[in-house]
């Protein structure tokens, strides 16, 4: 996924593709390199940028989409408000990239509408805001329940689930810190059930592993370390990598498809079980279970790939660890649906260390059900790739 930003202000390369006649050669370029969608952006989402309004971000995208689509390139719009969406999707691009996740009210109907695909991005805030709200109790888990938020949404609006893709949002509202945890943990968000976007290319926090914090490289010589990464996730789940060196990622990404592509020697699976882990939630959609709350009770199985047959924590998993996590989701934010409970605690397992698949039954045996009942269970299972 080729990036083409006709934008003065972009944080790599803003002002070089601004001029439609360069931009639309430069998008022949990372055709020719392998891109098999080039994503245009308008409008500058990096941290602090100014918003432009919606008539000036048309204005930039709408000549350059209308020409790439007439050459027969396939292209995404990256823009977060439904006006923009609707020309450039008249105009014949297939994707929207929407880095908000469907902040515009508007979004999803019009999207939905046209048939189109829609890349789904998590973030807070806004590009003036987001650093400042970027404070989780467990990131890879929050991240994952706020996108599980977006893509239900997305369905709900009638997006078909084909035409849905998933972002994580590196560097939007998170740390280095949280980027790194969630690139470590990458293969939780499969649990959402849908593809996944890696956009990585060039950002800061690469810049600053590569320099440091007073002198990061510059974001050109980024390009080494975001096909490394690209290298290394594209196996776990990903469907496309969003890119400014086309070449060299292409070049990456066929070496690591063709590496994974080779049978390794199986390792042994243990499964461990983890039953009856009981705390109290506030979650239901009914208002006494919002005010008063309940027991839930949870059961997982999870499954480890044991490399080392050493008698050492170090290679297991922590299940008094994992009991305090699941508690603490339990005792989190309120939801509606115990279904939605489920796939939290599910991200929260997939993202323990060494565990390669998780089972996670959520039973709620004080369900304000009008007749006699035993219980009421939920069971989801997932795997990390």
């Amino acid at each position: 996924m080729g990036i083409l930003n006709v934008t003065p202000d972009s944080f790599s390369d803003g002002g070089l593709w601004d001029d439609p006649a360069r931009a639309l050669a430069h998008a022949h370029d990372l055709v020719a390199q392998g891109a098999d969608l080039i994503d245009v952006g308008g409008e500058s989402t990096r941290p602090g940028a100014r918003r432009v309004g919606p008539e000036e971000e048309l204005a930039r995208v709408l000549p350059v989409v209308s020409e790439l689509v007439a050459a027969g390139i396939p292209v995404s719009v990256d823009t977060s408000r439904a006006s923009v969406a609707a020309a450039c999707l008249a105009a014949g691009a297939s994707w929207i990239n929407d880095v908000t996740g469907g902040a515009d009210p508007a979004m999803l109907a019009t999207v939905a509408s046209a048939g189109a695909g829609y890349m789904a991005m998590h973030t807070r805030g806004d590009s003036e805001t987001m650093g400042s709200l970027a404070h989780y109790d467990d990131v890879v888990a929050d991240v994952c329940a706020e996108l599980a938020d977006r893509r239900d949404a997305a369905l709900a609006a009638g997006i078909s689930p084909e035409r849905l893709v998933l972002d994580p949002g590196i560097g939007f509202a998170k740390t280095a810190a949280h980027n790194w945890a969630i690139l470590k943990n990458w293969s939780a968000f499969t649990t959402l059930g849908l593809p996944l976007l890696l956009a990585v290319s060039r950002k800061a926090f690469l810049g600053r592993l590569l320099g440091d914090d007073e002198h990061p490289v510059p974001p050109a010589d980024r390009d080494t370390a975001s096909a490394a990464l690209a290298a290394l996730l594209v196996t776990h789940g990903v469907w496309g990598v969003r890119v400014h060196d086309v070449a060299a990622h292409a070049d990456a990404l066929r070496t690591a498809a063709r590496l994974a592509a080779e049978p390794a020697a199986a390792s042994p699976l243990v499964t461990i079980g983890l039953s009856g882990v009981r705390a109290r939630g506030f979650h239901g959609v009914f208002p006494e279970e919002r005010r008063e709350g309940q027991d839930f009770i949870v059961d997982v199985e999870v499954q480890i790939e044991r490399q080392s047959a050493e008698d050492d924590l170090e290679t297991t998993v922590d299940y008094g660890g994992l009991a305090e996590a699941l508690v603490a989701d339990i005792e989190g934010e309120p939801v509606d649906l115990i279904e939605t409970l489920a796939s939290r605690l599910l991200c929260t397992c997939l993202a323990a260390p060494l565990v390669r698949a998780a089972t996670v039954t959520v039973h709620k045996p004080s369900a304000p059900i009008r007749v006699p009942f035993t219980d009421v269970t939920v069971t989801v299972t997932g795997s990390r790739s």
